[in-house]
Order: structure tokens, then sequence, then C-alpha cells
């Protein structure tokens, strides 16, 4: 089945027909770095590593962009709150950022730019609009796109121009023409971050941004841009405006936007304490966990985080890794090097083919469990080893199955009992089997039971896994 994308232009799915054969240019709009990632980013950070992670596996050459907002008004007020340098702030939270993304499994961009490595591309962007008729400098020195000269505007949002006019405003201290024109450059109270550019010392807006770090890492025209449901509009009805008219050609061919994040059926916010940080949530639960949650979800559907949603999760993990546990080193195959006859593996790539559907790609993968577990009882060794490969490969596809099985089994013990004393606990249960004193075992089991911990006693010995 051909690749299909749902596309936010068209608002429909298209056949995806790379500009160059076998090659992709992704650029995904990333953090603006004054604080710890929340549940959204993961959210924008899960589905498009999943997304790279397979057009790789079916053999595209992926060059992956996702940048880091390094300088805004938020991150010099948060700095100023903090009394230090906006560049210490931001560098502590993108170590942060990239701890966070590491432990979700998620692989870095092959290019991560951040702004201010970008002013000279910035302000050359600026330059172009400016000399083209589409910006215009004002007497304090800050620079606006002038929304009316490009024909196009709303194309993405699909909000009509004359609309935005009658909602609009002009706030105080803004000299712009026209309430729905936006700042490319700010000029910016002396003592601020700033940098000299033809208008005096400023710094760019948020849009312009993006607009120049794109082009200078993936060029003029690329294939697909992606980031969160909030950034259609204004961010990327503003990214199409400045780009299409700074570069005279079509910006991007594909525009992808992954689904928002609901908690218990509401929108996350910090005035409903409903708002978590990535590392929070990780300080609790298993990190594939996590990411099963966000993968179970259509990339574009809305997701809803709860702790029952978490629980499910957890379980369907263990019952994957419980069909792998005690096979040794199970072989992890790429894609193309599956067995092509394999119905598995067609219906996976089916469903992966189809906008990402990464619910239906599941589901495959638990019908193999399935498989594999009655294989298992049949002590068929052959087929055992061949799902068994196809399980954990086509898991490793979507970032899953990554850790070893006793240890994803074992872990989950945070306030509970350490390893070591289940260990001790499990050796005297053995002996009290060999003494005959089968009450004080009975007894031992239970009190495991009460902390959470479950024995299987099996011809190797008995094992355990926390509930």
């Amino acid at each position: 089945m051909p690749l299909k994308i749902y596309n936010t232009l068209s608002r429909s799915k298209q056949l995806f027909e790379p500009i160059e054969p076998n090659k992709i240019r992704l650029y995904v709009c990333g953090m603006t770095v004054y604080d710890y990632c929340h549940l959204g980013h993961a959210r924008v950070l899960v589905a498009f590593d999943v997304i790279t992670r397979y057009l790789r596996a079916v053999g595209y050459q992926v060059e992956y962009v996702r940048n880091i907002t390094d300088v805004d008004d938020k991150i010099i007020n948060r700095a100023s709150d903090n009394h230090e340098a906006f560049s210490e702030l931001t560098a502590r939270f993108i170590d942060f950022m990239h701890e966070d993304e590491s432990r979700l499994g998620v692989l870095p961009p092959d290019q991560e730019p951040r702004a201010t490595a970008h002013m000279d591309d910035i302000i050359a962007m600026i330059e172009v609009l400016v000399e083209r008729g589409y910006a215009y400098v004002v007497s304090n020195g800050d620079v606006y796109y002038a929304v009316h000269k490009f024909a196009d505007y709303g194309q993405l949002s699909g909000k009509n121009p004359d609309e935005l006019l009658a909602g609009a405003r002009i706030e105080t201290g803004e000299l712009k023409r026209d309430h729905r024109d936006f700042a490319l450059w700010k000029a910016v109270p002396q003592g601020e971050a700033s940098w000299p550019s033809p208008w005096g010392r400023g710094r760019p807006g948020w849009h312009i941004e993006c607009s120049a770090m794109s082009r200078s890492c993936l060029g003029d025209h690329f294939d697909i841009h992606g980031g969160g449901p909030d950034l259609p509009f204004p961010h990327h009805e503003n990214e199409i405006a400045q780009s299409e008219a700074a570069n005279a050609c079509k910006f991007v061919n594909y525009w992808m936007h992954a689904g928002a994040v609901r908690v218990d059926g509401e929108k996350m916010s910090k005035s409903l304490g409903n708002f978590f940080t990535i590392r929070e949530i990780l300080d609790s639960y298993h990190a594939e966990v996590v990411r099963y949650v966000l993968t179970s979800s259509h990339y574009r559907s809305p997701i809803n985080y709860s702790r029952d949603n978490l629980e499910e999760a957890k379980q369907a993990l263990r019952g994957l890794y419980t069909a792998l546990r005690g096979l040794g080193d199970v072989a992890v195959l790429a894609l193309s090097d599956l067995p092509g006859d394999s119905d598995c593996v067609k219906r996976f790539r089916r469903a992966m083919d189809d906008d990402f559907n990464t619910p239906v790609a599941l589901a495959v993968m638990f019908e193999l469990r399935k498989d594999l577990n009655s294989a298992r009882q049949q002590q068929s060794s052959a087929e055992v080893d061949t799902l068994a490969t196809l399980l954990k490969s086509l898991g490793g596809v979507l970032g899953l199955l990554g850790d070893d099985p006793e240890a994803f089994l074992r872990s989950g013990g945070e306030g509970g009992l350490a390893d070591e004393e289940i260990g001790a606990m499990i050796s005297q249960r053995e002996q009290a089997k060999k003494d005959r004193d089968y009450a004080l075992a009975d007894s031992i089991r239970q009190q495991l039971a009460d902390q959470g911990v479950v024995l299987e006693d099996t011809r190797e010995g008995t094992r355990w896994t926390r509930e």
C-alpha cells in the first residue's frame, strides 16, 4: 500500500510523493526552552519520533530537523526573574529537554538549530521581505509583516483575513499599520538581550525564526512540516506567508499536526492543577509505559491522559514483555529484512502507510503475542524464534520493547521492596518448601503479593514480577 499522509493544508489524506526520490526533508517546531518539558511536548516528540522511525524503516533517507527557540519574551522575562543570563537559563533547560527525550526513547534529530545561532539568516530574510514590499519598518525600529500583501493568507488554518481584522486589535506601544500584521523584528529596551540589525538593536519575532532556520537547514522548499495542535494559526500560517513571499516558491508540501492532550477529560492547565512535566510522570511510571500511552492513540487524535490509561498501558506492555520473557537475546531485524510474505508484517505496514495508524499497528503486535504464547505452549522452538523476532522488530519500529523483559517486569518498585529483599524472601520460601513448611512458604508468597510482587514457579525456578 502506498504511503498516505493527512495534509492539514488540503484537509485530506494524500498520496505521499517526496520532492526527491527516497529522500524526505522534515522540519518540526521544537521547544521554547525556559521551563521543563510537559506532557504536550512529549506528545509531539513521540509522534514525530515514531513517524521518522517508520519512514526510515521503509527505506526513506530522512533529514529530520527540530529547532530550539532559545530567545523570546518568555525566556527573557524568566531569566530576569531568576537574576541570571538568558543563555544560562536556556542551556540548563536544553539539557533537561535532552534528558527527557532520551528517557522517552526519542531519537535525536539530525539537526537541532537554535534561533540565536541563525540571527544572520533571520535578518537576511527580513531584509528580503522589506525589499519586496511584504514588510515595513516603523519609527521605533520594529519591522512588521503586511498580511494584506500575501493573497493566500489563511490557506492553512482556513481563517479569512477579513474576519481576523474584525477581531484583532493593536496592543499598547505597537505601531503596525494593520491589526493583522505581525512582528518580524522588535526593538527592545537598552540592557535586554539584543542583536544589531539594519533597523537598530533588537530581536526577532517568533514566527520568522522557523522560516529562517528551516530554509537554512532544508532549503526553500521541502517535504513535511510538523508541530503541535496549537501551531496552524498563527505560527504556521505566518511561516507560510513569510517563506513564500521571501523565497518566491511553495514552502512545504505536507503539513502534519499532532493532536491535543487532555488530562482526565480536561485541557491541561496549571490553573486547573492538572499540568504535568515529563519528568514528574517518569518519576512514577516506566518511560515505555508513557510512550505506549502516547502511541496507542493516532497521532492526530486528541489523547486523554489519566492514571487509568497509564495502568492500562502498563498491563498491555506487561503482556507483550511476558511473551518475550525467558527467550534470551531475541534477534531484532530491520523492517526490510522481515519476511515480506508474513501476514502480520503486511498488516503492520498497511496500518502505518495509512497516515501512521499506530493503534492498528499495535493491534497486529497483540495478535503476534497471542500466536507467540500459543507456540511456546506447544514448544515449537522454530516458530517461537520467528514470532519473537517479528514481535520485537515491529515493536522497535514504534520505539517499544527495547527493554530487557525481566528488567521491565520487575520495574516500578519505587517505595516498595527492593529487588534484594524480594530475592531473599524467595530464597527463604524455597527453603521452607524444602523443609515441607508449606504454611511458611504460603505466608511468604502472600507477604510478597501484599507488596505487589507476583511469583511464578517454573521448572527453571521461581520468577517474579511487580504488578
